[in-house]
C-alpha cells in the first residue's frame, strides 16, 4: 500500500497538486506551459466537458472531431514535469481508493505542445521541430532509476564535445516514442535533439548580473553532432517528459513552434500564428 504521505490526495479524492480524479482525463493529453494556451487549444474544441485550476496546473477535457483529449498546462521547468507525469500516471495506473498499484497498467499518449528557440541558421522561425530525443542538463531525472532507459553513447558524447562540467550533474539523453513519432510526423516537421535546461537564465547561457560557468557552452551545444544528429532547439521540459514517460510506460512527443533562430537572430514576425498552426496541426494528427 502507498503511503498517504508518498501519494497525497485532497479531500475530494484528487491527486494533490493537479486537483484530478481519474474521471477527469482521456488518455490522449496535450501538454502547454502557459496556463492561457490550454484555452487556445480547446477553443478547437466541439465541447468541453471538465475544467479545473489549481496554481499554475490547469486542466481541460472535451472532444476533437469525436476524439476526447486532454489539455494540462505544467508551468515551467523540469520539476513542475515531475509532479505533473508522476500525479497523472497515479491516476490510471493506481487504485486511489486502496493505494496499491493496478494489477494491468494504462499507457497514456502525452504530446507537448511548446515554443522554443532554434540553434542552426538552416531551421527557420515558423518552423516546427519534433524532438526525437531530449538532453536533459537539469539532474531532476537522476533521482530515478534511469540507466535501463537512457541514451549512454549519446551522453558521452555530448559531455566530450561540450567539455561538460560534471559538477553539474551528468546530462541524460531519452528518445521520443516511435509510435507517436510515425503518428504525428510528416514533411512539414523538423526532426531534432532537444537540449532541456533547469532554469532559463544562467542555464541556458544568458549573462544579466552573474557570470556563468562556461560562457562558451551555447557555441559548443550549437556544434554538437553525434552521428548526423544535431541539437536543435533548447528550452525546459522535454527531456523530463521523455524520461518519466519511458519509466512509466507512456508514450511521449515534444512539438516544438520555432519563434526564433539563434543563428540567424531572426524572430518571428507573427510568433503567435505559428504556435496557433501548431496547434491545429498537432489535433489534427492525434484526431485521426
Amino acid at each position: 500500500m502507498i503511503k498517504d504521505s508518498e501519494l497525497i490526495l485532497n479531500p475530494d479524492g484528487s491527486v494533490y497538486h493537479i486537483n484530478l480524479k481519474p474521471e477527469n482525463i482521456a488518455n490522449d493529453i496535450i501538454f502547454v506551459g502557459d496556463q492561457h494556451r490550454v484555452e487556445k487549444i480547446t477553443q478547437h474544441f466541439e465541447s468541453i466537458e471538465f475544467t479545473t485550476q489549481k496554481r499554475e496546473f490547469k486542466t481541460q477535457t472535451g472532444i476533437y472531431k469525436g476524439k476526447r483529449m486532454t489539455v494540462l498546462s505544467t508551468g515551467i521547468g523540469p520539476d513542475n514535469i515531475d509532479i505533473v507525469m508522476n500525479e497523472l500516471d497515479a491516476l490510471v495506473n493506481v487504485d486511489l481508493k486502496t493505494r496499491t498499484i493496478k494489477p494491468e497498467l494504462t499507457s497514456l499518449n502525452i504530446v507537448r505542445i511548446g515554443t522554443s528557440g532554434s540553434l542552426q541558421a538552416d531551421i527557420p522561425v515558423d518552423s516546427f521541430v519534433m524532438s526525437q530525443y531530449g538532453l536533459g542538463l537539469d539532474n531532476m531525472l537522476r533521482s530515478y532509476l534511469i540507466d535501463e532507459v537512457s541514451e549512454k553513447d549519446m551522453e558521452d558524447a555530448f559531455i566530450s564535445q561540450t567539455n561538460w562540467d560534471l559538477r553539474k550533474g551528468r546530462p541524460y539523453v531519452i528518445s521520443c516514442s516511435k509510435s507517436l513519432e510515425k503518428r504525428i510526423e510528416s514533411d512539414k516537421v523538423f526532426k531534432g535533439f532537444t537540449g532541456t535546461a533547469g532554469g532559463f537564465y544562467g542555464p541556458q547561457g544568458r549573462v544579466v548580473r552573474l557570470g556563468i560557468q562556461d560562457p562558451e557552452l551555447n557555441n559548443k551545444m550549437d556544434s554538437f553532432n553525434y552521428n548526423g544528429t544535431r541539437m536543435t532547439n533548447l528550452e525546459m521540459e522535454t527531456g523530463a517528459i521523455y524520461g518519466l514517460g519511458k519509466l512509466l510506460g507512456h508514450e511521449c512527443l515534444s512539438m516544438n513552434a520555432i519563434i526564433a533562430n539563434r543563428a540567424t537572430g531572426n524572430f518571428s514576425a507573427d510568433p503567435y500564428k505559428v504556435v496557433d498552426d501548431l496547434i491545429e496541426y498537432t489535433l489534427n494528427k492525434l484526431a485521426e
